[in-house]
């Protein structure tokens, strides 16, 4: 099954269509949980390492009945050397073995035979004497489309080959965003809509059962009204929806990123779910991770509802 499809049916399942995003650094970490695990103190990055994937499995625990997905982003274990690579690629096998989608937030732009590299390592194979081999075990990959197709093709290629996918940065929920991406070319179209209509017929060929493309795109919550236009605009390309949580958008704001199956998307919070503890004094975080999880479920099913896009 493409691992898109896989996605939509694990978001049916669950009745949610949330992502929880596993940036997680050691300043994260509950002070009693950084004790228990690591009583003679942090005093390296293979110490820190194994702290935060400690972490992160126990999130996984307390989240893998409730949210379909994770998305692990590459920069906060990059930043601890080659020991954090290793959390990063155990994080997702983890999750993946608790039967979680994985996408790896990575955010590779490159052509030619780098970009052949890149997408052999997060969502395809690399050949080693004769052996094809899987780097890291993601479901899906975030790219940067801005060289245009030369970067993009061969993450296609992978994707078709292994059922995998790839989210495309289309309209990003950062407050400067707008600096380019809001641009006008000569057509009339903002430099965003030049992109999603790219990502549409990018992905045209990678239709899966639930009509949506393998070619993914991401569409921040802060920018409702564009999620909403870009929704109608490409029918076939299935929101990655950053934005929620710490960096404020609500349930309200999103509904115009889905369709009128309550499907067509999937909403990520990352600080909201990793230090809910921070808010809750007293709570275990595991616990506190999970009753954050079930709130922002229910406010998206409260928004959806609210937009006669109840999920189904």
């Amino acid at each position: 099954m493409q691992q898109m499809d896989l996605l939509i049916s694990r978001i049916i399942d669950k009745k949610n269509p949330t992502v929880a995003g596993l940036d997680t650094r050691l300043e994260y970490l509950p002070e009693k949980f950084l004790q228990a695990v690591m009583p003679a103190g942090v005093h390296s990055f293979e110490d820190a390492a194994e702290a935060i994937y400690q972490y992160n499995c126990a999130l996984v625990d307390a989240l893998y009945d409730i949210v379909p997905a994770v998305k692990v982003q590459v920069a906060y274990y990059e930043m601890y050397g080659p020991a954090g690579m290793k959390c990063f690629e155990e994080t997702m096998a983890y999750a993946r073995r608790k039967g979680l989608s994985v996408m790896a937030d990575v955010k590779r732009n490159d052509i030619g035979a780098t970009a052949e590299a890149y997408a052999a390592a997060y969502i395809g194979r690399t050949d080693v004497a004769g052996e094809r081999l899987q780097a890291f075990p993601a479901d899906f990959a975030t790219v940067n489309p801005y060289l245009g197709v030369d970067g993009i093709a061969p993450f296609t290629k992978q994707a078709a080959e292994h059922g995998t996918g790839i989210f495309a940065l289309v309209k990003t929920s950062n407050p400067s965003s707008g600096q380019l991406q809001d641009m006008k070319v000569e057509d009339g179209r903002t430099v965003y809509e030049v992109v999603g209509d790219l990502v549409e017929e990018w992905g045209k060929d990678l239709v899966g059962e639930h009509g949506y493309s393998a070619v993914g795109a991401v569409v921040g919550a802060t920018y409702p009204a564009q999620g909403a236009a870009l929704r109608v605009r490409m029918p076939h390309t299935f929101f990655l929806v950053p934005g929620y949580g710490a960096q404020g958008a609500t349930g309200a704001d999103l509904a115009g990123c889905f369709d009128g199956r309550g499907l067509g998307a999937i909403v990520n919070a990352s600080r909201s779910i990793l230090c809910a503890w921070k808010r809750r004094e007293g709570v275990p975080f595991t616990q506190a991770a999970r009753e954050e999880a079930i709130r922002m479920r229910e406010d998206i099913a409260a928004g959806l509802a609210a937009a006669g896009k109840a999920l189904r």
